[in-house]
Formats: structure tokens, sequence, C-alpha cells
């Protein structure tokens, strides 16, 4: 009997005490009467009997969707969503007394609400460009007004995959590729000109050159240039033919 007795202790000391670990807050139900004191880190003492202590997570947290988003022109584009979340702990109470723990489920349909109501303010191609963080901000800010005052507080709304209608998204496409076509062709004629203007200079610099060489080339300097010319080859042991008219003669080796 002793044994038994020391076992029961054991076990009701043992059942009558919780852990509440990093990242997430510990309520004390009496009776179910909620508290409103928040246990963060570390152990809760509880009658077993007559209490309990409910833990609920606080870190942020991924709630993933797949639903389809209304457009301005009435289009339906499918997205998976990504919904990141946490719990405001010092408001875990009034969550537990007016959600309980299904809160995701509100998270769910405020952001069905929001997102309807901030798509259909755009074109479906929009939220294929750069205009996604911009309806990704709106769609957060319309939740906020939801759910921040009631604890839950949305960290970011991320747009990860958007399937737009195949005839649209072929269009998206064509137009991506005129696009790039145009800003290649840009390119090419933007190389054509540079590749003119070089040949332009070149042909310049050679114009130039042999004008100012035309200009520096007199009779006398032909004369000096023919006498220098023919004294070094003068100096070659090889015959040669001289061949001239008087005035200038014409050397052939």
């Amino acid at each position: 009997m002793r044994n038994l007795s020391l076992l029961l202790i054991v076990a009701t000391v043992a059942t009558s005490c919780a852990v509440v670990r990093p990242g997430e807050v510990g309520v004390k139900q009496n009776l179910g009467k909620l508290s409103n004191n928040v246990v963060t880190t570390g152990s809760v003492g509880y009658n077993p009997f007559t209490s309990k202590v409910i833990k609920v997570p606080v870190q942020t947290r991924n709630l993933e969707l797949a639903l389809s988003l209304p457009s301005k022109e009435g289009l339906s584009i499918l997205s998976q969503i990504s919904i990141l979340y946490r719990l405001d702990a010092e408001k875990v109470p009034t969550i537990l007394k007016t959600i309980g723990l299904n809160y995701e489920s509100i998270i769910s349909s405020v952001f069905r609400s929001a997102s309807a109501d901030i798509c259909s303010k755009y074109f479906a191609k929009d939220m294929h460009s750069g205009m996604r963080a911009e309806i990704e901000m709106e769609i957060k800010k319309k939740m906020d007004e939801n759910l921040v005052k009631q604890g839950i507080i949305t960290e970011a709304v991320l747009m990860k995959s958007i399937q737009l209608p195949a005839g649209l998204a072929n269009s998206i496409e064509q137009k991506l590729q005129a696009e790039q076509d145009a800003l290649r062709m840009v390119f090419i004629l933007q190389q054509a000109k540079l590749d003119a203007d070089r040949q332009l200079i070149e042909a310049t610099g050679t114009r130039d050159a042999q004008k100012i060489l035309a200009e520096g080339l007199t009779s006398e300097i032909i004369k000096i240039r023919s006498i220098e010319a023919f004294n070094e080859l003068a100096k070659s042991p090889n015959a040669k033919i001289i061949i001239t008219d008087g005035k200038a003669p014409f050397l052939i080796q």
C-alpha cells in the first residue's frame, strides 16, 4: 500500500506540471475558465483534476492556399498562396476565447475576402508582372484591418505561382517576344551606326593623310627622295637597268 501510494503521488506530481517551450505560450484553463495570464517559457504547475495548460505556438507559421483569384476583366487566375502569420502572445487568451484553436480557418476566410476585393482592381497581366508585390501588400493591408485587432499578425502574403488562362498567357508571351525583338533590332541598328561611324572616321583620316602627304610632296622633295633611293640601290651588287626620260630615272632590277 505504501508503494502504491508513492506511485500515485509521483504520477500526480508528474502530470501536474507542463513545460512551455520556446516559440509557444501557455494558458491555464481551470474548470473550463481560461486565465488571462500568459506563460512564456518554463514549467507550469496545475491541478490535473480541475485544470490543464493549453499550449499555443506563437512563432511565424506558413499557411498554404490554392485558389482562384478574380481579375479586373473578369478572368479567374489560379494561384498558389503562402500566408506568413503569427499570433500576438499577449492576446492568445483572447484568441482562445473568441476564435479557439481553429484560427487558420479564420485567416483563410479573411484572405479570400481581401484577395477578391484587391485582385478585382487589377488586370490579369498585372498579377504576372512587377505589380505582383503591390498586390501582395494591398491584400496584407486589407487583412490587417480584420485580424490585427483579434491578435493575429500577417507578416507577408506571397503569390508564389500564377496560372493565367491559356489565351492570355500566349498573348503576353508574344508581346514579350515582340519587345525583345524590338530591343534586339535597336541594338543591331546601334552597332551598324557605330560601324558606319568608324568606317567614316577611317576614310576621313586616310583622305586627310593623303592630302597632307600630297601637299608636302613638291618636285624638289621628290628629286631628293629619288636620289636617296638610288644611292641605296647603288650599294646592291645586283645588275640594274635604268630607264630615264632625262628627268626622272626608272630602275628595273
